[in-house]
């Protein structure tokens, strides 16, 4: 027990003393945590402390309303500060950058090919930059007296319009707002809910973080830029020249104080919606004027004495064009998205206004007599105006479509995709697929040339027999459009009297590949069916196709590539596009180029394009080819002088017959030959087509080709042809043997493919002719 009781003794001391010394260290802990609270509090709460201890021995009625309304004070600035800091840090984000009120959309101005003659305005706003000594005084004068009368005399915000609006809206329950000028030019320049309390806030730190970076005057004149004017008209400039048709420098004191009046609501107060409620603006501008010593009572009675002369109805619409369609979508393929939306562009292009507008007046001209033809059953445009133009229905009239290029450089000077762009915005010259016909045939020529066939050589106009044409159904046969048929024709006259049959057979000689290969080579991108058909013209291309393809016959075998856009300026005057300039590449050779164009001066002059020398009274040197398919659906007429190639082309939207006898000689080509007479008067020259390529006489053989041997001279098929040195044949003519004999027939015999061997030791009595 004793020793028990000693271990004991001496044990629980330890026990205790170890529980003390945990207990001393909890106590620590929860002292120092409580003096951390107490200094916390002492810290937060530090202002009221202060109040309390300095109010402390102030009477009891005076010490509690003395306490929470400083407190409240306190409380006040305490949120006023966060505010600022939340709101401040917000407005110096990159979102909110000032230098976005000087980046403005406006029109890009789109100029004719002088860079002077505006012939357009596009994306964008309606807008055009100027600096505030370019705003008439009175103006400015307006505006402040208007919108913002103590601009000059306070920063961002206008606390005394402030206090006044905000005791207004609570104590007469009056929505009265108290925003400056540099709080609408933030409202106008950022993507924020302005009408929220949050978005006012952010509105009023903007608009310290522009005061801070702008002057009054600059700040002003991004206003007086950006201010939204009704009908989609931005700044004053624009507002001048729309509504007055002046420049922001010269308006008066009465034009000044109207355009300051409607501001506030631009579609309600607009002199074109309704003038007099524009003059009661204009009356109360001028009378704060007045109430602020910006004029005198004299100068503003004079002012609403002034008689208000606003732009006419007849000038305020802005009508579209086919050419300015086509501009727009090569600015897209140019341009990136953000700097055509900004705007602001100077855009020069290739048309030449003055024959612009006289292609627009030849289609109309012309289709407006077709359209008084017996045989005309469709819509009339006159119809469509009077009936159908208001319910914007699709006219159904006839129509036409025209692209004039420049041959050296392939620059647009003008394009028409349709009578009216307003009343139909379907672009026909861009767009317009239609079966092309007969136009096409040069370039079946032009390949057969570039195999070895020349213009004087023969070929068959008889009926195409079933099997004769390779990949040919059996029982196809076209017909000649005049329903007769020759045995023999020299292959110009095939070529410039349009023979189907003799057309067909000059395909067959080359093959449908080879066609195809030359189609796509002078830029037809549409699907080529392979087939005979195709000889002569039965798939779909447009006017702007057409027009380029037929480059190649005065450029003697290059094709260029049509362009509308020549150069591009930003509005500091930089060249952001200086234009891709003149592309072309090789589609045939020379010589084929040259040979048909000097065919399709015949066509002119003697085949199916004569009507252009008697009737139109065309005389200058010019080649073309019309073109009509089945049941007069396409009327088309393809034609260059040694300056310019034009295709032009007449037909229905859905594809009907236009009228009897619709050929391509009758409704397109006088549209050409008035254009062609405008550009000659606009100095765009009809000089000689003769090829600057050698050129060297030879003998050759009517039915192949080739040079003519003594079998060729006996049987009266060699003939003399100037020809260009890269035709030349290589070998004689392998039809005719120089023993062959004469076989007398009262018609021209058919051209044999090849003579016929005979056994040896045996003398021919001919050779026999075969296909």
């Amino acid at each position: 027990m004793s020793r028990l009781r000693t271990a004991e003794t001496f044990t629980m001391p330890a026990k205790k003393k170890t529980a003390k010394k945990a207990a001393r260290k909890s106590n620590a802990k929860r002292v120092k945590k409580s003096s951390q609270r107490s200094l916390a509090f002492r810290v937060a709460f530090a202002p009221f402390l202060a109040i309390g201890k300095v109010t402390a021995k102030w009477p009891t009625i005076v010490r509690w309303p003395a306490r929470i309304a400083l407190g409240s004070l306190w409380i006040g600035f305490f949120i006023f500060c966060a505010v600022v800091i939340f709101y401040g840090a917000r407005a110096h984000s990159s979102k909110y950058d000032p230098e976005k009120i000087t980046q403005m959309p406006a029109r890009s101005i789109v100029y004719a090919q002088d860079g002077v003659t505006e012939i357009g305005k596009l994306h964008g706003d309606n807008r055009l930059m100027v600096s505030i000594d370019e705003v008439s005084p009175w103006f400015k004068k307006a505006l402040i007296a208007r919108e913002d009368a103590r601009f000059y005399d306070h920063g961002a915000i206008d606390i005394r319009s402030l206090g006044r609006a905000v005791f207004r809206n609570v104590t007469q329950k009056k929505m009265e707002g108290a925003s400056t000028l540099t709080m609408q030019l933030v409202d106008n320049s950022y993507a924020y809910n302005g009408k929220s309390i949050d978005g006012k806030l952010l509105e009023m730190a903007i608009a310290f973080r522009i005061e801070a970076n702008y002057k009054k005057d600059q700040i002003l004149e991004h206003y007086m830029n950006r201010i939204f004017w009704g009908h989609s008209i931005r700044g004053i400039e624009a507002a001048a020249r729309t509504y007055f048709e002046k420049p922001a420098s010269e308006l008066t004191l009465s034009e000044s104080t109207l355009l300051a009046g409607i501001i506030r609501g631009p579609n309600t107060f607009s002199p074109f919606v309704d003038l007099q409620k524009a003059i009661d603006q204009r009356d109360t501008t001028l009378k704060r004027m007045v109430h602020y010593k910006f004029i005198t009572e004299a100068e503003a009675e004079e002012a609403k004495n002034e008689k208000v002369k606003i732009r006419p109805v007849s000038r305020r619409i802005t009508h579209d064009s086919y050419a300015m369609d086509a501009i727009r979508r090569d600015l897209d393929i140019i341009l990136e998205e953000q700097e055509i939306e900004m705007g602001g562009l100077h855009i020069k292009t290739t048309i030449n206004p003055e024959l612009q507008k006289a292609a627009e007046l030849a289609i109309e001209a012309r289709l407006k007599e077709a359209e008084k033809d017996p045989s005309y059953h469709h819509q009339t445009r006159a119809q469509y105006l009077s009936r159908y133009a208001k319910t914007q229905q699709a006219p159904k009239y006839i129509q036409g479509a025209l692209v004039c290029l420049d041959n050296r450089t392939g620059a647009v000077l003008a394009l028409v995709g349709g009578r009216n762009a307003d009343e139909s915005k379907y672009n026909r010259a861009l767009h317009g697929k239609r079966q092309i016909g007969s136009v096409f045939k040069p370039f079946v020529y032009m390949t057969a040339f570039d195999k070895g066939l020349h213009p004087g050589a023969w070929v068959r106009d008889s009926r195409i027999q079933p099997g004769e044409i390779q990949g040919a159904p059996r029982s196809w046969s076209p017909n000649n459009s005049d329903g007769t048929y020759k045995t023999l024709m020299m292959v110009q006259e095939a070529l410039a009297r349009s023979r189907n049959t003799s057309s067909v057979r000059i395909g067959d000689y080359c093959g449908i590949d080879q066609v195809i290969e030359t189609a796509r080579s002078v830029g037809f991108t549409g699907k080529i069916p392979p087939s005979p058909a195709t000889y002569l013209g039965t798939f779909e291309a447009s006017p702007w196709e057409v027009a380029k393809a037929y480059t190649v016959f005065p450029n003697q075998g290059k094709v260029v590539r049509p362009f509308i856009i020549s150069e591009i300026k930003d509005s500091e005057g930089n060249v952001v596009y200086p234009g891709s300039g003149t592309i072309s590449w090789s589609a045939a050779k020379q010589g084929a180029a040259t040979s048909v164009s000097n065919t399709l001066q015949e066509v002119t002059s003697r085949g199916t394009a004569s009507r252009l020398r008697s009737a139109l009274d065309y005389k200058e040197v010019c080649g073309g080819k019309t073109g009509t398919t089945d049941n007069y659906r396409d009327a088309w007429f393809a034609g260059y002088t040694s300056s310019l190639t034009c295709a032009v082309w007449v037909g229905m939207d859905d594809n009907t017959k236009t009228i009897n006898r619709g050929y391509g000689s009758t409704l397109a080509l006088p549209i050409w030959a008035k254009v062609m007479k405008k550009a000659k008067d606009l100095g765009y020259p009809a000089e000689s087509l003769k090829p600057n390529i050698p050129m060297q006489s030879v003998r050759l053989c009517r039915f192949t080709s080739q040079l003519a041997t003594q079998g060729c001279e006996a049987h009266h098929s060699a003939y003399n042809a100037a020809i260009p040195v890269d035709l030349i044949p290589k070998h004689t003519c392998d039809n005719h043997p120089v023993r062959a004999q004469i076989i007398q027939e009262s018609a021209v015999p058919a051209p044999p493919s090849r003579a016929v061997p005979v056994q040896e030791g045996q003398r021919p009595s001919r050779a026999i002719p075969v296909r």
